[in-house]
């Protein structure tokens, strides 16, 4: 799949509603194979070129969303201040 079929994908599944998916048509998590021997931009093309919907996939059986913020913070930072506040 090629840099421009990429940022469409991206664009056109970005807003999907959760509710406005047929599970049935969902990837499943576990069964999405990625060889863990190329580069991690390549693992990251090859995830986004396997996937039906790289925002919303199965996990155990329960659909997961995956929602960015328009923010500076990291997926690090955030994931700091939960634990912070789990752990005090």
């Amino acid at each position: 799949m090629k840099t421009n079929e990429i940022k469409n994908k991206l664009e056109s599944c970005r807003n999907i509603n959760l509710e406005d998916v047929n599970p049935n048509e969902i990837d499943d998590i576990k069964d999405i194979k990625i060889d863990k021997r190329k580069s991690s931009n390549d693992r990251l093309l090859d995830f986004l070129s396997t996937v039906k919907n790289p925002y919303i996939f199965k996990v155990n059986g329960r659909l997961v969303q995956i929602v960015f913020s328009d923010t500076d913070k990291t997926a690090d930072d955030c994931l700091t201040n939960v634990l912070n506040k789990l752990y005090k």
